[in-house]
């Protein structure tokens, strides 16, 4: 009889009685990556997952430099290219805020001497 008995019961769930058996199926499933996940570490050497996080630490540490970098050009490009941008753009929200509040003036777009990009055929 002793060949049909489990040599390990299984832990009590807790609340197992009020789980739906959808949140049952998830835990079981849960618990059975755990113990896979055991498993294929035991078949590993001891130093395979030590390496292993060093390398994936390795990778990701490559690319924050490549994206810090990116990140720099493209700020000094964009400084470059306008370097008052910011302060134009603040300028023009503060003239369009203007002009919808006062609904009675005349239309004065462009007498703010805001830049007019125009294009001119050759």
């Amino acid at each position: 009889m002793s060949e049909d008995m489990n040599p390990m019961p299984e832990d009590p769930v807790e609340g197992e009685g009020a789980k739906t058996p959808l949140e049952q199926f998830i835990f079981h499933q849960r618990r059975g990556l755990e113990e896979f996940g055991k498993a294929m570490e035991s078949l590993l050497p001891p130093g395979f997952r030590e390496h292993t996080q060093a390398a994936g630490n390795e990778f990701a540490n490559g690319f924050r430099v490549l994206i810090d970098a990116a990140i720099d050009e493209i700020k000094k490009a964009s400084e470059m290219e306008d370097p008052d941008g910011r302060q134009e753009a603040d300028q023009e929200r503060a003239a369009a805020a203007n002009l919808s509040d006062d609904d009675d003036d005349e239309d004065t777009t462009g007498s703010e001497g805001g830049k007019i990009r125009v294009e001119l055929d050759d």
